[in-house]
């Protein structure tokens, strides 16, 4: 805690920005110095640097009869021009810069820090979260059978392995599963849909269990888009976005369609802003799908059942495929917001929208109370697929073969955890209850502290595990920046990096509106900013 606290009572918006333009420009020569340094690591001339690089006999560069080098058959100028307009900003040049700091560190290097805070990306053990007992029980018995036989291990943590076994070929998880998953977690899940959705029916053949939620998003995303020219499929997403969704269609060549968040009004989705991009999308591209992020990544809201109502009627006029992510679907704070799913209120706007509109809804280990990140464990459930298309929809997970079956056992234990009869649901409760109250207590400390830093505002975080405050940036550091031919909230990243050892991600990363900047992924890290 002691950072941010650390970071209100300096300015550090004043202290980075409000200098001597000699100095100003002097610092920028050293960061635009560093973000060339950056890319040069990345994207630098192959050949070079691997000659550099490389000098053992294994990786030496066979002659030509003439001397001259073989030339590489992958290079950047034959690289598939899709990954290279791909971009990953949790994954970008300022983690490549915390990594190098981190090992300075390591090497005795000094900083006005001891330690990078990887505050970049949602992880949540990384940073601190202690694993849900019960889940790892169950996971560890799937694992490792003969822990059936110890004493150790509650009676109904060896009921749901010994079930997943016999869903698995061989009674082993290092087997293949079905792709579509192994049959008796997606049974699980269909029933704890229906719970969650007060007996809105589910299922089980329209749930395919997936490597996280990224893997089933980017396989919806893959069978939507299509055409060319005009007819390219569009697809509508919200800015600021989870760059996955960029990156994806950046990657398919699809046509990207932003509609903004209102960050005036806590980041909420106006449909008039829904109809003015649709619109304006129709005049060079076709689009087919929209994406909603609920509660919101990276700006923490959390949608209202009037708002959901008003995108499926959106979509359904439109005739849209819906994607809904729901990853955070347990992370609400606010006592004013309640989680609603989209296939709820779907099926409560009758049959007309509930047996037309194509959706397809996604849940993930990796997020919630859990924070499994590492078990790649999600599902999704997909409405309303014309019978054909999901018969390819199966042959294209299909290729992939399975996603990781620990995955999906650790996916069965969320969708399946102890009830009030059996021997662990005090304790796995009890831990439940501590994640998401320090979830809460922490995203609400977040939004008082950096409100009393000048220069930053930061909207109240209702769900979900960051967020994405506003910082006015002056004039004069704006140029300076633009000079330098990196975004403004990038030059400030780089140099909180640099004196405090807090990796944040520039907004430019996950879109915003021109002329405002930002900055991303605090919330979740709250574990290591507050636990200091």
């Amino acid at each position: 805690m002691h950072r941010l606290q650390h970071l209100a009572n300096r300015s550090l918006i004043a202290r980075v920005f409000n200098q001597s333009p000699a100095l100003v420009r002097t610092k920028a020569r050293e960061t635009s110095c560093l973000v060339q340094s950056i890319r040069l690591k990345t994207q630098g001339p192959v050949e070079q640097y691997g000659q550099k690089r490389f000098s053992t006999a294994e990786a030496t560069v066979v002659l030509r009869e003439n001397g001259k080098m073989r030339e590489k058959s992958l290079t950047m100028d034959t690289l598939n021009p899709q990954v290279k307009a791909v971009e990953y900003a949790v994954r970008g040049p300022i983690v490549t810069k915390a990594g190098d700091i981190e090992r300075g560190l390591q090497q005795g290097q000094k900083h006005p820090f001891t330690e990078v805070i990887k505050a970049n990306i949602g992880d949540s053990h990384a940073m601190g979260q202690k694993p849900i007992t019960f889940l790892r029980q169950v996971v560890a018995l799937c694992s490792f059978p003969e822990l059936l036989d110890s004493s150790s291990f509650p009676e109904d943590a060896k009921q749901r392995a010994r079930r997943i076994l016999q869903g698995c070929g061989g009674q082993s998880l290092g087997s293949y599963s079905a792709s579509q998953g192994v049959d008796c977690i997606r049974q699980d899940i269909a029933v704890y849909i229906e719970q969650r959705d007060k007996g809105v029916p589910a299922d089980w053949d329209n749930i395919y269990l997936t490597t996280g939620a990224s893997d089933g998003i980017v396989s919806i995303l893959k069978m939507l888009v299509s055409g060319q020219g005009r007819s390219r499929s569009g697809v509508m997403i919200p800015i600021p976005q989870y760059p996955l969704y960029s990156a994806a269609i950046s990657e398919m060549e699809a046509v990207q369609i932003n509609y903004y968040l209102d960050e005036d009004n806590c980041w909420a989705l106006d449909i008039n802003e829904l109809h003015r991009a649709y619109q304006a999308a129709k005049e060079h591209c076709h689009p087919r799908v929209i994406c909603i992020i609920n509660p919101g990544n990276p700006t923490g809201q959390v949608q209202s059942k009037k708002c959901i109502e008003e995108v499926l009627h959106f979509a359904y006029e439109e005739n849209l495929f819906v994607m809904s992510d729901e990853v955070y679907q347990d992370n609400v704070y606010s006592p004013d917001c309640q989680f609603h799913s989209f296939k709820k209120v779907l099926y409560e706007m009758g049959p007309e929208y509930f047996n037309t509109v194509e959706l397809a809804s996604f849940h993930s280990t990796s997020k919630g109370y859990s924070g499994e990140c590492g078990f790649r464990g999600g599902y999704m459930e997909v409405l309303n697929l014309d019978l054909e298309v999901k018969a390819q929809l199966v042959k294209l997970l299909s290729v992939r073969l399975c996603p990781p079956v620990s995955g999906q056992a650790a996916m069965d234990v969320i969708v399946n955890p102890p009830l009030p009869h059996e021997p662990s649901y005090l304790q796995f409760h009890k831990e439940k209850r501590a994640v998401l109250g320090a979830l809460a207590e922490k995203a609400q400390m977040t939004e008082q502290i950096l409100n009393t830093v000048p220069g930053i505002k930061c909207n109240p975080v209702q769900g979900a595990m960051y967020a994405f405050p506003r910082i006015f940036i002056p004039p004069r550091a704006v140029e300076e920046a633009m000079s330098l031919g990196i975004s403004p909230d990038m030059m400030y990243c780089l140099r909180l990096l640099e004196e405090t050892g807090i990796c944040l991600v520039p907004g430019s990363g996950f879109g915003q509106r021109e002329g405002t900047y930002h900055f991303s992924r605090l919330g979740l890290s709250i574990y290591g900013l507050f636990n200091l």
